[in-house]
């Protein structure tokens, strides 16, 4: 199959990569990347554990072409931290703080899910969260904490506290 080089701005840098028209982006981003935050779990778009932000939205990696992605812009659980610090994005924080991520698997698919919605909508309903997740699988938690953790970083949004 004939490859091409592509152009994929990931996390503020822009990598060159070869691919196929068949690539998929959690494979480019975790096999020739080398950011393995990003879970491959059921490879069909039903776990989440995948996702990624494209553009600012919450995309499922899985089911993405990594070609189609040239021109876009993408980060991953990797991107969100700061990065002269290594500093966690006080989202990250939020999760650890309330207990929100048990095995870890799907914790960067919910980290980026709500972060895409908080991004968009800085007063989100608990419904509103409810209905951003729904797409994020977790056998761990029963979803309670994560809840609580992104209601939390939205109360210190408010308060101006980050």
């Amino acid at each position: 199959m004939k490859k091409k080089i592509v152009k994929l701005d990931i996390n503020n840098h822009v990598y060159e990569v070869l691919v196929s028209a068949t690539d998929l982006l959690v494979d480019v981003i975790r096999k020739q990347i080398g950011l393995t935050g990003t879970k491959k779990g059921c490879g069909q778009g039903d776990c989440g554990a995948c996702t990624v932000l494209v553009d600012g939205e919450a995309q499922l990696s899985c089911l993405m072409l990594a070609i189609a992605c040239e021109g876009k812009k993408i980060t991953t659980i990797e991107g969100i931290a700061n990065q002269e610090t290594g500093e966690l994005h006080p989202l990250q924080q939020a999760f650890l703080d309330h207990g929100a991520v048990q095995c870890g698997f799907c914790t960067p698919g919910m980290v980026l899910s709500s972060k895409a919605l908080v991004d968009n909508n800085p007063t989100p309903t608990e419904e509103e969260i409810k209905h951003a997740l729904e797409g994020n699988l977790c056998r761990c938690t029963g979803y309670v904490l994560i809840l609580e953790a992104v209601e939390s970083y939205v109360d210190s949004l408010a308060k101006g506290e980050v």
